[in-house]
C-alpha cells in the first residue's frame, strides 16, 4: 500500500492515517508532497479525483479521506485492533471520529496545526473555547467510560486516538490548559513512538506554507 500525504509540519488530515498505519505497524510506502510544489494537485488527482491528501493507494483500488481510510484499514486488517472490540466502544470511537471530521471549525480555523509552533498565552475567542471544552468533555467521557485498559481514549490505541492527534498537537502548540484527565492523555499520545517519528519528520521540513501560519508576521 501506497499513502499520498502532504507537508508533515502542517496537514492534520494526513497524520491521522500515517499515525494510524504506523502506530499499528502496517506496512506501508510513504509519498509525501509538498503544498508548494506547482504540481501537487496534479499528482494527486493523477489517483484521486478530489485532488487532497491523504490518498490510500492499494493495487489497483484507491481510498480518499481520511475517515474512509481508517475504515477501509479495518475491514483490510480486521485484527489489528483499529476500532475497539466492544460494540459501545467502537460506536462511541466513530460518533467522536465523525464529530471531529464535520465539526470544530472555530478550533481548526484559530489552531491550525503546526509542529514547530509553540506559543503561550493565547487569547481565544469564545467559539474556539467552546471547542476546546467540547473535545475535553469528549475525551473525558472516553477516558472514564471506556478507557480502563491502557492510557487512551479506549484503553488501547484506536483510530479515534489518530483522529484526534492533531488536536494533541494543536493544543500542545497553543499552550492550551486543560484539567488533568485530558493532559494525561495529550501526554500518552503525544508520547506514542508513531508521533514521535512524525515529529522528527516535520520539524526538518523547513518548507513555509504561508495560508496553513496565518499568525506569522513575515515581513
Amino acid at each position: 500500500m501506497r499513502l499520498l500525504i502532504g507537508n508533515m509540519n502542517y496537514s492534520s488530515w494526513s497524520m491521522r492515517p500515517w499515525l494510524l498505519l504506523r502506530q499499528l505497524e502496517i506496512p506501508f510506502e510513504e509519498e509525501k508532497l509538498s503544498f508548494n510544489a506547482p504540481d501537487f494537485e496534479t499528482r494527486v488527482r493523477a489517483v484521486s479525483p478530489v485532488g487532497k491528501v491523504p490518498v490510500l493507494v492499494d493495487g489497483d483500488f484507491v481510498v480518499w479521506d481520511s475517515l474512509a481510510i481508517a475504515e477501509y484499514l479495518a475491514e483490510k486488517f480486521p485484527d489489528r485492533g483499529i476500532w475497539p472490540r466492544d460494540p459501545r466502544a467502537r460506536a462511541r470511537a466513530r460518533s467522536i471520529c465523525a464529530e471531529m471530521h464535520a465539526g470544530f471549525g472555530a478550533l481548526r480555523d484559530r489552531l491550525p496545526m503546526n509542529c514547530e509552533l509553540l506559543l503561550k498565552n493565547v487569547a481565544f475567542e469564545r467559539a474556539v473555547e467552546r471547542d476546546i471544552a467540547r473535545v475535553v468533555a469528549s475525551w473525558t467521557e472516553c477516558r472514564e467510560r471506556f478507557g480502563a485498559e491502557g492510557p487512551f481514549l479506549f484503553g488501547a490505541f484506536s483510530a479515534a486516538d489518530a483522529y484526534y492527534a492533531p488536536v494533541v498537537r494543536r493544543f500542545l502548540g497553543f499552550s492550551v490548559s486543560v484539567p488533568e484527565v485530558a493532559a494525561n492523555y495529550i501526554a500518552a499520545v503525544d508520547a506514542l513512538p508513531a508521533m514521535r517519528a512524525w515529529m522528527a519528520a516535520a520539524l526538518v521540513e523547513r518548507d513555509y506554507v504561508a495560508i496553513d501560519e496565518p499568525y506569522r508576521d513575515r515581513r
